[in-house]
């Protein structure tokens, strides 16, 4: 090789990790915990036979979403002899990617003849054995580089029959990786698969024996963990290099599903907490409350999403139906009450009634809020900035949305639990501008690696790309 094709070559090898590795997807719904993606080349269509780079079978059972970093891909799993697998839930009766409990599923119980909203056999946790798993596998081929057993032995708690005991998506720096599994602790290891700490926060009785499903997420040097029972719910947050705990604060809430969400904004970075009664916002350096707001009715699932001036949520599910959906704007402080629908307040910049996402978190993209429902894959659209609505509207074919919605290149992307993802034009009229199929059920929100999509299905990890 002449000394100019060697300079050719080193350099190619230098640019491209720059090139393929140019976001990093380190927690749930991506870097800044909206499933939006700014830059890249990803694929806008896809199937079985079209544009995926590889497949894999995972072990266990298990709804939370990949993470990435770099060339390397983290997921949790919980693996049993005999493990029973979910199945798909009737419409209005799924679970999202972190484990929440059914929309809807108290007035009909979920169609296999068992008490309604509970996992098989009750409330009791199952004699089985489980193993808790973490594990890393390369980019570029699904080969698995190392797995870990983080915990070994029976639960402390039941599940829904559509939840899984690793439900929690776990939270990557590139130096560690954080996996939560709900009530059986919380596990650190180095991206090389070494355990750096662990910590049993307890464990504690979640609704009707449904389970957990809240994740873990960063900011800056410290760990947040929502545990929000229906014993003792709390907010915690840890030093990441160790697991200290930094401070504690008790919430008056009982089970609860959703993420907490940092929220960086035009006069601060908040910590947003969801909750069933209220939703409430802290300082992250030492859990000072800065607002809240309620009374909220409704079961608390999706997690809040937030621009540079208003912070996006609402409930969804439970005998009422579908709670408010919700702007907060940027700057709020104290404690406020919900205003009517169409009215505003101090805190509030708007309120539409009985629009709350159920389980899928909202989008907000290019001036637009996105919110999924379950029954009958309907989709919602709203002006970020005044709430009135664009259009709700089925779309045709969809199954229960139960995955968080993501946006890219002027499309919205929302997949259905039989595999089905419906491409949109963003902006205010609905136009379908495609379909793709993969043949799997779906529950866990996208993974975003460098100009690549990775899909967890119930049965196997998909790696779509363009040629």
């Amino acid at each position: 090789m002449s000394k100019s094709s060697t300079i050719l070559a080193l350099c190619g090898l230098y640019l491209l990790p720059t090139l393929v590795w140019a976001e990093n997807w380190p927690g749930f719904r991506g870097p800044s915990g909206d499933g939006q993606i700014a830059a890249g080349r990803l694929p806008v269509e896809w199937g079985s036979e079209q544009n995926l780079a590889w497949k894999v079978a995972v072990p266990g059972v298990a709804w939370s979403q990949p993470v990435v970093w770099n060339d390397r891909i983290f997921l949790t799993t919980a693996v049993a002899d005999d493990q029973p697998r979910p199945d798909s839930a009737p419409q209005g009766r799924g679970r999202r990617p972190e484990g929440r409990p059914a929309e809807g599923a108290e007035p009909q119980g979920n169609g296999e003849g068992r008490p309604r909203g509970r996992a098989p056999g009750g409330t009791e946790p199952p004699e089985a054995v489980y193993r808790w798993m973490v594990m890393c596998l390369d980019r570029n081929s699904g080969k698995v580089l190392w797995e870990q057993v983080a915990h070994e032995g029976r639960p402390t708690i039941s599940i829904h029959r559509t939840n899984t005991y690793a439900s929690e998506t776990p939270v990557t720096d590139g130096e560690h990786v954080y996996a939560y599994f709900g009530m059986t602790g919380l596990y650190c290891y180095t991206v090389d698969g070494q355990l750096a700490w662990s910590k049993d926060l307890g464990s504690y009785k979640m609704t009707l024996g449904w389970g957990t499903g809240s994740s873990p997420c960063l900011y800056g040097d410290r760990l947040f963990v929502q545990c929000d029972n229906d014993e003792q719910s709390f907010l915690v947050a840890l030093d990441k290099q160790t697991g200290d705990e930094l401070w504690r604060v008790e919430r008056d809430e009982k089970s609860t599903w959703s993420t907490p969400y940092v929220w960086k904004n035009k006069s601060r970075v908040e910590l947003v907490l969801g909750g069933s009664k209220k939703f409430r916002s802290y300082d992250p350096n030492d859990g000072k409350l800065l607002w809240e707001l309620g009374p909220m009715k409704g079961r608390c699932s999706a997690t809040p999403v937030g621009t540079d001036d208003m912070l996006y949520f609402g409930v969804g599910g439970g005998p009422a139906g579908l709670g408010p959906l919700v702007a907060v704007k940027a700057g709020a402080s104290g404690s406020h009450e919900l205003p009517k629908a169409g009215e505003a307040n101090e805190a509030v910049a708007w309120l539409v009634d009985k629009a709350g996402p159920p389980m899928a978190s909202p989008l907000v993209y290019e001036g637009c809020l996105y919110v999924l429902e379950q029954r009958g894959g309907i989709v919602a659209c709203y002006d970020a900035a005044t709430g009135q609505e664009h259009y709700k509207q089925r779309l045709e074919g969809a199954k229960a949305f139960t995955s968080s919605p993501w946006a890219y290149d002027g499309k919205v992307f929302c997949l259905d639990e039989s595999g089905q993802t419906f491409v949109l034009a963003a902006g205010k009229e609905l136009k379908l501008l495609g379909t793709n199929k993969i043949d799997d059920m779906f529950w866990s929100s996208v993974a975003v690696a460098g100009d690549g999509l990775i899909l967890r299905g119930l049965n196997q990890l998909y790696a779509i790309e363009q040629p």
